[in-house]
């Protein structure tokens, strides 16, 4: 399984970041490119504890979702909601200048996986409480994820 904890998986995901760019349409959804970077670094910023959210977990939502998200080698599915702390217009970050967030991700991504950690994990909004090898592996889906969304 792939995770942000292997470097070849973490390198995989930068190199990938690196083809979007202001013309990389969305292959579903709303989100605009700069407003899919925005959410993806919102996401970071929550799990590091650099940002508040309000927790939206479930007994479902720690058990049956999780597991299936993080462990079954199918690809996450589109149109599921996300939080309002990182979504565009109801308490996430703007998009600002691409070529900048698109920076703030690359730095996020080596700080999330910097050894040994700087921060200590916030519980995952849906998912609760998770392990070091949970968030990395949430990591790398999450950013593919959206990469996938913009044709990275």
């Amino acid at each position: 399984m792939k995770t942000l904890a292997k470097e070849m998986d973490k390198r995989e995901i930068l190199e990938r970041l690196g083809r979007v760019n202001a013309t990389s349409q969305r292959q579903w959804g709303s989100m605009t490119v700069g407003e899919m970077v925005c959410h993806v670094n919102d996401a970071f910023k929550i799990v590091m504890g650099e940002k508040e959210a309000r927790a939206e977990s479930t007994l479902f939502g720690r058990t049956v979702m999780k597991w299936a998200a993080l462990k079954l080698p199918t690809q996450w599915p589109h149109g599921v909601k996300t939080i309002p702390e990182c979504e565009a217009g109801k308490g996430g970050t703007p998009p600002a200048e691409l070529a900048r967030d698109i920076d703030e991700l690359r730095g996020l991504v080596e700080r999330f996986t910097a050894q040994p950690r700087a921060f200590t994990y916030s519980a995952h909004a849906i998912f609760g409480p998770m392990t070091d090898a949970e968030w990395q592996r949430w990591g790398y889906l999450h950013v593919d994820h959206h990469l996938r969304q913009f044709g990275a």
